[in-house]
């Protein structure tokens, strides 16, 4: 890991897609060809992802060789500088790996955690211009050999760097982390909660409201700080625009140490799904009665039951704008929730308990579902960035998840939301901002929408929430994927044949361009990209489903020879394996 690491600092690096061993993403790159070529295969005929991916840089091993240089001479000119300056090296660099234990599949690349090495690694490229510079001194008179000396090292190291790494470093007007910050909150309504995991969904959101002063009546509510008493006493307290959070527990009840975690068991003698205020009633007592008694001191915290159940008030509900009036008769009487495991942590236990005390006061949002021990997933509506929690009953799949009131969508989504110019050409796109676009779901968002809108007779309003779907989301910026089969079969639901065609080809295309790629590949490298090949196949597939359903008869036919030969060719190498 860290050797990969100090090679793209110093020889050269492939892409900015995290890698875990494959030899398409991540690697090390020197522009060398035969030695890129012996590790990673031609690079002749990439596809375009690959090919004009910006952080794609090229050192030719300059840097390192002057580092090299520079090594030595500060080896034989002061040992004791060059004892501190490789301490600093080591210590910064490969002993924190060995200390640290790293295991090689990580969340993200950790090439940050080494700068320190890196910077004494520079020291050493800064010294390995004094033999460059006594080798010109020597061929060639006085100051040219200096000066040419000096020019020689700009250009090769610094100059190179800087030409390579520009377009990879420029953040200049991307605004994707401020603005889908806002668009969380946009989703939600007045005085809301709002549910959130991780450090992308949470870390904005808490800087626009904190420092842009956007949307304030919205409560962030970290999941993951749920679990700690000063978090939960924070929920508590009323906090600019937004109320307080109500439960039933005082602080002492979930002080750290207490009901941290709370079993969950099931009682032979009870039948029925346990109203949620009685259950929450029974955790906080502290009667030995609703203990389990153990060999220790200390018995523990425990639900009789894994069966919980939530009553609608479906006035209040109505009342609050939780639900439209128009929806009302799809609202359930009551909500049941079944624990997945043998217990709840304790920023579950909490969330319930505010759940059972709301009573329907105050809409309730998620950024995503996380993995909770009880699970809302049938009982969302998708409301942009985040789905809020309605008592009307939604069967989910994992790829379209909550119901959808398009009056809310078409609003978000066409008329709040803004964008971080990701439709702005030659903008600089990482991985993290293109995987953060596929978690909330931006192109599955227009998608869906139109395809409801297109349901309700809309026609119309389904046809620009497709343009601006495409226009948001430029195939230039990220590239198509399979979100946009959808908005393809919309398209030709609107008659829109050429718009949907002109998607179509572009995706078509780079399907194949992708699959040329990997099926000139020598066999040692092609069992490393089976996911991508069945992507690709998948791709084209579902192309030719819905050419051939929508009657265009002679790209269909385009499409299905492309595919049966490159079907042909798929067969042989997987047989060949």
């Amino acid at each position: 890991m860290y050797l990969r690491y100090f090679m793209w600092n110093f020889v050269g690096r492939q892409n900015d897609i995290q890698g875990h061993g494959e030899f398409t993403h991540g690697n090390w790159l020197s522009g060398i060809k035969f030695i890129d070529e012996a590790r990673l295969g031609s690079q002749e005929n990439l596809p375009a992802y690959l090919k004009n991916n910006k952080a794609r840089n090229k050192y030719y091993f300059l840097p390192f060789l002057l580092g090299i240089f520079g090594l030595f001479t500060q080896y034989r000119r002061s040992k004791r500088d060059f004892t501190v300056v490789t301490l600093l090296f080591v210590f910064t660099g490969i002993a924190i790996v060995v200390y640290l234990n790293q295991y090689p599949y990580q969340p993200r690349e950790r090439d940050y955690a080494y700068a320190g090495s890196f910077y004494a690694f520079a020291i050493w490229i800064g010294l390995g211009l004094i033999p460059l510079y006594n080798l010109l001194k020597k061929a060639l008179p006085g100051t040219v050999g200096a000066g040419i000396a000096t020019v020689a090292a700009l250009l090769l190291v610094p100059g190179i760097m800087a030409k390579e790494n520009w377009d990879d470093h420029d953040r200049s007007n991307r605004y994707m982390a401020r603005d889908f910050a806002k668009n969380y909150l946009n989703s939600c309504a007045p005085n809301s909660i709002l549910v959130t995991y991780g450090d992308n969904d949470t870390f904005p959101l808490w800087y626009v409201q904190e420092v842009e002063g956007v949307r304030t009546d919205v409560r962030v509510l970290c999941f993951t700080l749920f679990n700690t008493d000063w978090y939960i006493d924070q929920m508590a307290r009323k906090a600019y625009e937004s109320d307080a959070m109500k439960f039933s527990m005082d602080h002492s009840q979930y002080v750290q140490g207490k009901r941290d975690i709370v079993y969950a068991l099931d009682d032979e003698r009870i039948k029925e799904p346990v109203e949620l205020s009685q259950a929450m009633e029974f955790v906080a007592s502290d009667d030995k009665r609703t203990k389990l008694p153990m060999a220790t001191d200390e018995d523990l915290d425990y639900i009789p039951t894994k069966k919980l159940r939530l009553y609608v008030d479906s006035a209040k509900v109505v009342q609050n704008g939780i639900v439209k009036p128009e929806d009302a008769d799809k609202i359930v009487p009551y909500i049941d929730f079944n624990v997945k495991g043998n217990w709840l942590q304790k920023n579950e236990l909490m969330l319930l308990d505010f759940l059972a005390q709301n009573n329907w006061d105050r809409p309730v949002y998620f950024t995503s579902m996380g993995d909770m021990s009880v699970s809302f997933r049938d009982y969302l509506q998708l409301d942009g960035f985040a789905y809020r929690f309605v008592p009307i009953k939604t069967k989910t799949s994992a790829i379209e998840l909550g119901r959808i009131d398009s009056d809310v969508l078409y609003d978000h989504m066409m008329n709040k939301f803004v964008w971080g110019n990701l439709d702005m050409p030659g903008i600089y796109l990482d991985q993290t901002i293109v995987r953060t676009t596929n978690i909330v779901r931006i192109r599955s968002s227009f998608d869906r929408l139109a395809a409801k809108l297109i349901r309700e007779g809309e026609k119309e309003k389904a046809l620009k929430v497709l343009d601006k779907g495409i226009a948001v989301m430029p195939n230039e910026n990220i590239p198509y994927d399979l979100n946009n089969i959808g908005m393809i079969e919309s398209y030709y639901k609107l008659g829109e044949d050429e718009k949907a065609n002109e998607v179509a080809r572009v995706m078509f295309d780079q399907a194949k361009e992708e699959l040329q790629y990997y099926f000139s590949l020598p066999t040692n490298l092609i069992g490393s990209v089976d996911y991508e090949m069945r992507v690709a196949m998948r791709v084209i597939q579902e192309l030719m489903r819905v050419t051939k359903e929508q009657k265009q008869t002679e790209f269909n036919t385009e499409i299905e020879e492309s595919f049966n030969d490159l079907y042909m060719q798929f067969v042989q190498i997987m047989e060949a394996k």
